[in-house]
């Protein structure tokens, strides 16, 4: 029987956008998104979605209403359902065993005791939480140890490949749709009922189907790739400033390599986001569980890459401020990890900022799509072991970038917003402390426009 009523559990960076498009493209399906955060649902229902992404306003004001419907009733959704996705925080595990790299599990296994407790009827359940090794593995131990008589369920995965700040349009024209599945009768049946909800926009090549471990692994040896790409840079980076090399024109030569391509190649202040570290760590923990040492330190220099990285950018600041930061202003422009999206999971603007408070400064901090209180939260979790009132009146959250950069001594870029490539420069150094210093993270403004203006300006894997 075709798909008719999809239900997602968690309305979140994955569920959201993904749900969105499936209405969008299969308006004869149903599709209900729901949370236990009634907060987040009113926010759906609302005009400002909890989450920025570029063209899912459109999508979701074009479907909100007709077949996609955002509710805090998950009982209703799950009993309605044929499909059902989990798409549940997994966050990496602050405790016990495998703390600081396996992958937290517990908001899974709750989704899956809710569907247990619920279902009076057969379910298709698709694993598609962020980081899923094993998940889909645990979800069927659930559901099987409190199963319903004449209630049967088949478990996917569907792992996601979305880039934020690109989500919808990765949505909408998916290099490849993955579906692990059972290789029985009853499990090739469950994943072609899935193929046939992608195939309303994605071509049938496009969908790979596998068995689930592959599935489940190949999302993680996916970003583990991707983010070993910006290690490698980020490390050839700080050759190039020792040398006088330029990190660019090495990543344009390399990237000229059709082996190689050049994706991934930018070198910045480091990776960030929701998916890279916490990937690459239940990488390194799944290689130590199968006692595979010197593949778990090979993955493990991947993230020492990134933290060096961020570290190396903070300690030129230091330095290059007469190694004293106390009673300095400085301006930080960017908050989330990367443009186009307000998320600030992982973001190295979190890292620079508690390190520069640590030395003593008081920054100021704009971003156009991250919320004030966010970023109190983030900074509040990031100097945990700091009382407030020891650091809270030493920051700020400014509305334009230049009230935030007035009478600063130096300008720290650390998100490639495209409105930063434009300011007005000239007068923004007008109203700053002299000598007035530039560091871009990012590589993204004129360097040599920034210093006949007057500017001291420093940047990754390049000298000036």
């Amino acid at each position: 029987m075709p798909i008719k009523n999809i239900c997602c559990l968690g309305a979140g960076y994955v569920g959201g956008p993904t749900c969105s498009v499936i209405a969008l493209k299969c308006p004869e399906i149903k599709v209900t998104v729901v949370d236990l955060s009634k907060d987040r649902i009113a926010q759906w229902n609302s005009d400002k979605l909890p989450i920025y992404e570029p063209g899912l306003d459109d999508v979701v004001k074009s479907c909100r209403g007709k077949n996609l419907f955002f509710s805090s009733d998950i009982t209703s959704a799950i009993l309605e359902a044929d499909l059902i996705f989990i798409s549940v925080n997994t966050p990496t595990k602050a405790f016990g065993n495998g703390k600081g790299r396996a992958a937290d599990l517990k908001y899974v296994e709750g989704a899956a005791r809710i569907i247990a407790d619920v279902s009076k009827s057969d379910k298709i359940v698709v694993e598609k939480s962020t980081v899923p090794v094993r998940a889909a593995e645990s979800i069927s131990n659930i559901l099987i140890a409190n199963q319903r008589p004449g209630v049967a369920y088949q478990i996917l995965s569907n792992p996601e490949f979305l880039a934020e700040g690109s989500a919808i349009n990765d949505l909408l024209y998916a290099d490849r749709v993955l579906i692990g599945g059972e290789d029985t009768p009853a499990g090739r049946a469950a994943i072609e009922e899935l193929s046939s909800v992608y195939q309303h926009w994605i071509p049938k090549t496009n969908i790979v189907t596998m068995n689930t471990w592959s599935s489940e692994l190949s999302k993680l040896a996916a970003n583990a790739m991707l983010a070993q790409r910006i290690s490698s840079i980020n490390s050839l980076s700080a050759v190039c400033e020792a040398t006088g090399a330029d990190v660019s024109e090495v990543a344009r030569a390399v990237g000229l390599d059709s082996r190689i391509g050049s994706k991934f190649l930018q070198a910045s202040v480091g990776f960030g986001g929701s998916c890279f570290q916490k990937d690459i760590l239940n990488l390194v923990y799944i290689c130590e569980s199968l006692n595979l040492p010197e593949v778990a330190k090979y993955w493990q220099q991947v993230i020492d890459i990134n933290e060096y990285q961020k570290t190396r950018f903070t300690t030129k600041i230091i330095e290059s401020c007469f190694n004293t930061l106390s009673g300095k202003n400085i301006c930080i422009f960017g908050f989330a990890f990367k443009k186009n999206t307000g998320d600030t999971r992982e973001s190295p603007s979190i890292f620079v900022a508690k390190t520069l408070l640590d030395e003593g400064a008081s920054i100021r901090i704009y971003d156009p799509k991250v919320e004030q209180n966010q970023i109190y939260e983030d900074l509040a979790n990031s100097v945990i072991c700091t009382p407030p009132e020891e650091w809270r009146p030493r920051v700020s959250v400014h509305s334009d970038p230049y009230s935030c950069s007035e009478g600063c001594h130096a300008i720290v870029i650390c998100t490639e917003w495209d409105e930063f490539i434009n300011l007005d420069y000239q007068k923004i150094y007008s109203e700053m402390m002299k000598p007035a210093y530039v560091f871009d993270g990012r590589k993204i403004v004129d360097h040599q426009a920034l210093l006949k203006i007057g500017f001291h300006v420093q940047t990754i894997g390049m000298r000036l």
